[in-house]
């Protein structure tokens, strides 16, 4: 599959923001985070891990982009199609590009509204003092009203691929889970198997791997991996968001050590039963605490069993929540996250979660789908 998109791709994007700030009365927007700024321009690299350079991109209600970025940089954004690229030699304590942003801004804005990510999920990559700078030269900014968020919420075709093909990379890494999972392995060596697996499979890299392991389940889904040994009668889960050409998948798969339990195996049939009730219900116009209501009534613990998936797409999660307050409507193009979760015994649970694309006439499923008893090892 092609690697990074066409031209014509990016100017789509440009031109659908175009028209919304102009709805909107917003002469720029002001992007400063990773997915935002590669959104428009594909400028895709690792070095964003580094805190010490801010970087920014200013998107004018009409004409072309202007990157605003230190100079280490400027020769992989001229790989891109923008060709406005404005830089100094970061970090400067003094002046870290304020002063060249202030003068990009002006002229495309002027006193009128600068639209800035602002809501839920969104930050602000650059020091506060820095943006108090900003605003102190009599430039006048506003929420963007999530106008960012909407725009990448519902996914191109090209997308779509993108993340399918990262779902294929994670789910062949998975086929070969019993390489480096069996009774006796020590779950933090387990962990450190399946991170290579995703990557001799064709990730890109690995940003995320998370799980547990336990009897009848796991006691939380966040924890680092302890040097535990996997015993006969556990469940282990493996949650991933492993990145090709970055966008990531985010899916799970549960493996029995041995025969599972029967309470075991009536849980993971309620996940199951959950996971396709959410799938026939992620229709367009239907909102996600719709969806989240039928694997809810499933798994049953009402409100307490709390986000039940989440949007996917250049971020582990990002946008919507399925959640019994969040009422965004979906669309087709969106890719969404099914994630329900059930209680077991001794205040343990089990987890399972798919990726899906909302489609006129029924979801279309991205992640090699569960179906049957528990795979066992």
């Amino acid at each position: 599959m092609q690697r990074g998109f066409a031209t014509s791709e990016y100017r789509a994007r440009l031109k659908a923001a175009q028209l919304a700030m102009a709805r909107h009365d917003f002469a720029a927007l002001l992007l400063t985070s990773e997915p935002d700024v590669r959104y428009f321009t594909g400028f895709q690299t690792r070095f964003w891990e580094s805190p010490s350079r801010p970087w920014f991109l200013v998107v004018p209600q009409e004409g072309e982009l202007i990157a605003v970025i230190p100079s280490i940089g400027e020769p992989l954004m001229r790989r891109t199609w923008v060709e406005d690229i404005r830089t100094w030699s970061a970090p400067d304590p003094f002046d870290d590009g304020i002063s060249l942003l202030t003068e990009a801004l002006r002229n495309v804005a002027g006193a009128e509204k600068i639209g800035v990510p602002s809501g839920l999920g969104t930050h602000l990559r650059m020091p506060l003092a820095d943006f108090g700078r900003l605003q102190s030269a009599g430039l006048t900014f506003s929420d963007d009203a999530g106008l960012m968020g909407q725009l990448r919420a519902v996914k191109t075709e090209a997308e779509i691929e993108k993340i399918a093909q990262t779902c294929t990379i994670a789910g062949r890494a998975f086929d070969r889970m019993g390489e480096v999972a069996r009774q006796g392995a020590k779950l933090d060596a387990v962990f450190r198997g399946f991170q290579r697996l995703l990557l001799e499979e064709g990730a890109d890299w690995v940003p995320y791997v998370a799980g547990g392991a336990g009897p009848h389940g796991y006691s939380d889904v966040i924890s680092p991996a302890a040097p535990d040994p996997l015993r006969m009668g556990d469940v282990l889960m493996l949650d991933t968001g492993a990145v090709w050409d970055g966008y990531f998948c985010d899916f799970d798969r549960n493996f029995a050590i041995g025969v599972p339990a029967r309470q075991t195996g009536a849980a993971w049939d309620k996940l199951l039963e959950a996971a396709q009730a959410g799938l026939e219900a992620a229709q367009p116009g239907a909102e996600a605490s719709d969806v989240w209501r039928v694997m809810a009534a499933i798994v049953g613990s009402g409100e307490e069993a709390g986000r039940l998936g989440h949007g996917l797409g250049m971020q582990l999660t990002e946008g919507l929540s399925i959640s019994p307050r969040d009422h965004t409507v979906l669309e087709e193009g969106m890719v969404i996250t099914l994630e329900p979760g059930i209680g077991t015994a001794d205040g343990m649970m089990l987890v399972h979660e798919e990726n899906i694309v909302i489609r006129e006439g029924g979801a279309q499923i991205l992640s090699p789908w569960a179906n049957g008893p528990m795979p066992v090892i």
